[in-house]
């Protein structure tokens, strides 16, 4: 239980929904408001199946390419800490103003991919199921709680974003990258100690 509650917690905080807010306001601006729902859960829902076979075949695909495990957590701290920086300096209304929406409704990207299901979500999903305590069904459900989380958050953006304002979103954004900084550089560090045991160092 503790690490399903552990799990869930992580996958949300990388998932950012509060600081994914804007960009889906922005994404569904020019779709008409009676689909804005409907579009939001298409692309939810195309985030979920693609994380959940993440989970269940991504781990193979690895191994058939030779990548260690510690490699991924590695890497997978890099791209967290890199994420986590520009949520830390980047304001929400900078990054608003770099998103320009298309006439067209949003399609798998960039809803889906790489907002939801971004890298760090996908490298994270690895490092839990070689952690030990963790298996894929205890993965899978922390994957689905944290999921119907995001979405229940993201369903809500434009009622959240009225009530906190750009103040209070970017209070949010920043909190999140500064919790961030600190599990990408546990990652790291875990990686390298899993490098240094692997060859005896």
């Amino acid at each position: 239980m503790e690490f399903i509650f552990s799990a869930v917690v992580t996958l949300i905080l990388i998932m950012d929904p509060f600081g994914n807010i804007p960009l889906f306001i922005t994404s569904l601006k020019k779709v008409s408001p009676e689909r804005r729902r409907f579009v939001l859960l298409r692309e939810l829902a195309i985030a979920t199946i693609i994380m959940v076979t993440f989970l269940f075949a991504g781990g193979k695909a690895l191994d058939l390419l030779g990548i260690k495990q510690y490699s991924m957590g590695i890497s997978g701290g890099i791209i967290l800490f890199i994420m986590s920086l520009k949520l830390v300096f980047n304001s929400l209304e900078d990054e608003t103003t770099k998103t320009n929406p298309k006439d067209e409704e949003p399609f798998i990207v960039p809803l889906a991919i790489p907002l939801i299901a971004g890298p760090a979500t996908l490298s994270m999903l690895l490092i839990f199921s070689a952690t030990p305590g963790g298996n894929l069904w205890k993965i899978l459900i922390a994957l689905l709680i944290a999921s119907m989380i995001n979405s229940a958050i993201l369903l809500l953006s434009f009622p959240i974003s009225n009530m906190l304002g750009k103040r209070g979103l970017i209070a949010v954004e920043r909190l999140t990258g500064m919790l961030l900084v600190l599990m990408s550089v546990n990652m790291v560090m875990n990686g390298i100690a899993e490098f240094m045991k692997s060859y005896n160092l």
